[in-house]
């Protein structure tokens, strides 16, 4: 299944060097166990289909773009060179979101209520 997620990942990732090609390899490793873990009982990534290898390579990507320091820029100045990091990135976290939304039917419902 890691094959397929980093498959689909590298169609979307700008790789530039031997070091960042592994280091997508090591976030689709993780995105395939944590949606694997995420799984209601009785589910396999398999019985997921595509949607699975399209969420863990989201998840990847999402993680993947937050280890590249220009794409968490809020501020670049060219008269003194002015480099500030955002608080966040955005774009990760709406890849994080498509594929929480893709696994929805497949995984462990996280929302739980305690009586008061």
């Amino acid at each position: 299944m890691v094959k397929e997620v980093l498959a689909q990942a590298r169609l979307l990732a700008t790789v530039k060097d031997a070091g960042q090609q592994q280091l997508l390899e090591f976030f689709c490793q993780a995105a395939v166990a944590t949606w694997t873990a995420r799984l209601r009982d009785g589910v396999s990534p398999k019985d997921c289909g595509s949607d699975f290898v399209a969420a863990a390579s989201l998840y990847a990507l999402a993680a993947f773009s937050e280890t590249d320091p220009m794409t968490n820029l809020e501020q670049i100045q060219l008269g003194d060179m002015t480099l500030r990091p955002g608080s966040g990135n955005a774009a990760a976290e709406c890849l994080r979101n498509q594929a929480d939304m893709m696994m929805l039917p497949y995984c462990v419902d996280r929302f739980s209520c305690w009586g008061v």
